[in-house]
């Protein structure tokens, strides 16, 4: 009976990893890779993860590909055995460092660099309307205020991240009690 709620328990590991993958901005299938290989206590080579997943070879091999780069997975091999196997990064910390950093990259970086070329924009424009007092000052300036309010949230989200990778997860726990503190 064990082994059967074990198995009910694997798969909705699983299931709840891939759901979570839309959060990501990666396909489902690559989350349950990940999972897959996360909570298995051996490495698992492409015919595996075919199986367990009822995934196609393609999708398999193009989803590791993308878990190698992002560093969320490596390549081992088995003596004797000409396949490639696939082990997870089991530290839940760096894995948390690998997930913030590439979303940081895909996601928070591009709005950055957008939010300066819109802030350059505005100022060319309001260069030629200097002098002018009309609403199309005003609806610039009300703009580029709203720009910048959100350049400085996003710099500070990125100094926070910084700041966890930085003290690293033996001292999280001490900056977690001090917000806490900050927060009463």
């Amino acid at each position: 009976m064990s082994s059967s709620l074990l198995s009910q328990s694997r798969s909705l590991f699983i299931r709840r990893w891939g759901e979570m993958a839309a959060s990501w901005g990666i396909s489902r299938t690559m989350a349950e890779i990940h999972a897959l290989l996360f909570i298995s206590n051996r490495p698992l080579c492409t015919d595996d993860l075919m199986d367990q997943l009822q995934v196609s070879r393609g999708n398999v091999s193009m989803n590791l590909r993308q878990l190698v780069i992002w560093g969320l997975v490596d390549r081992v091999h088995q003596r004797g055995d000409r396949k490639e196997y696939f082990v997870a990064e089991c530290d839940v910390w760096q894995m948390f460092e690998i997930i913030t950093r590439e979303r940081r990259r895909r996601e928070i970086e591009p709005i950055v660099e957008t939010i300066d070329r819109c802030r350059d924009m505005l100022k060319e424009e309001l260069k030629e309307l200097r002098r002018s007092k009309d609403d199309k000052r005003r609806e610039i300036v009300q703009f580029r205020q709203r720009l910048d309010d959100m350049q400085e949230f996003l710099t500070l989200a990125n100094s926070l991240f910084n700041l966890l990778v930085k003290v690293g997860k033996s001292k999280v726990g001490d900056v977690m009690k001090t917000l806490g503190r900050l927060a009463r």
